[in-house]
Formats: C-alpha cells, structure tokens, sequence
C-alpha cells in the first residue's frame, strides 16, 4: 500500500488544479487559492522525494507528475496573466508553449514505452516557477496588488524563469534526439 503514496499525491495534485481555478476566479478566493497551490506544490515535493526513497519510482509516475505540475503552474500562470495582470501575455505563451510541446513529445515516447524522467533542468524550472507563484500570491493576499516597480522586477523574474524553462526545454530535445539515434 504505501509504494501508492508518490502516485496518490501526484493524482491529488491533478485534483487541486480545477479547485485552485475556481477560486482563483472568485473575487475573495485568491487566500483559498494561494492556500491550495502552495499545498499542491508541497505534494509535488513530497511525491518526489517519497518515490524515491521507497524506491517505487514508475513509468506512471514519471508521465503523470510532470503533467501535474504542468497544469497546476499553467493555471497559476494563467492567474498571474489574465485576472492578475503581473506578466505579460508573452511569458504565459512562450511556457505554456514549451510545456505542451514537450508534455506531446513525452507522450509520443510514452506510447513507444520510452520513458523519459525530469531531469534537474526540469526540476529547477518547476521550482523557479512555482517560487515565483507562491510569491506573488502571498504578497497579493498580504499586502494587496502589486506596485508597478514591483510588478516590473518580478516580471523581469519571470523573464529569467522563461530562460531557464526553454534552457530545460532544449535538455528535454537532446534527450528525445538520444532516443531516436539509438533506433
């Protein structure tokens, strides 16, 4: 039972992402929001860290973790965007871009029983992101929306996490490419 823990909080992670939108929508949820990511992002550290030390690492897991993190920081991102106004459509475009591309090319591997895990680009780039979420959110529901200096550095932020997300993004290509030569 307990080699299940790393994939139910991975599941339990999916489940948050449609709560988190909801509230995220309300116009007095965002408390309920920031409370709900920074939640799911603690089971994304603790799936991680678990799977590894019970030594159940699985192909599910390594489809379905990344993809649970993928759509909780998009949704957050999207947050950041559209109701928040905190990064600029750019931003939102180019990562979610590189997370579909690369999410179509795990899967594509995926169906050719090929898996390929996060490596650390990958897990520095979701951390990046979900530091600069967990931020902003924290400071919206203490203090109130951003100035605009401080709307402009956190922007510039999230300029270097664009960086760092193509950065993992390329690591990601280079491992595909390494797949497809050892045919």
């Amino acid at each position: 039972m307990k080699k299940h823990i790393p994939n139910a909080l991975t599941l339990l992670r999916i489940l948050c992402v449609p709560v988190f939108i909801w509230f995220s929508s309300q116009d007095d949820g965002l408390l309920w929001a920031f409370v709900i990511f920074l939640f799911a992002s603690i089971t994304d550290y603790f799936d991680g860290m678990l799977a590894r030390k019970m030594n159940v690492i699985s192909n599910f897991g390594k489809i379905m973790d990344p993809l649970a993190d993928k759509l909780l920081v998009l949704s957050a991102l999207g947050l950041l965007h559209f109701r928040l106004h905190y990064i600029s459509l750019w931003i939102f475009g180019i990562i979610l871009f590189r997370e579909i591309a690369i999410s179509v090319l795990r899967e594509y591997f995926a169906r050719q029983k090929k898996f390929i895990a996060a490596g650390i680009r990958g897990k520095l780039k979701t951390v990046l992101q979900m530091v600069g979420i967990i931020a902003a959110l924290l400071y919206t529901v203490v203090w109130g929306p951003f100035t605009n200096s401080l709307q402009r550095w956190f922007e510039i932020y999230y300029w270097f996490v664009v960086v760092i997300t193509l950065y993992s993004g390329w690591g990601y290509l280079a491992a595909f490419k390494k797949k497809i030569t050892r045919e």
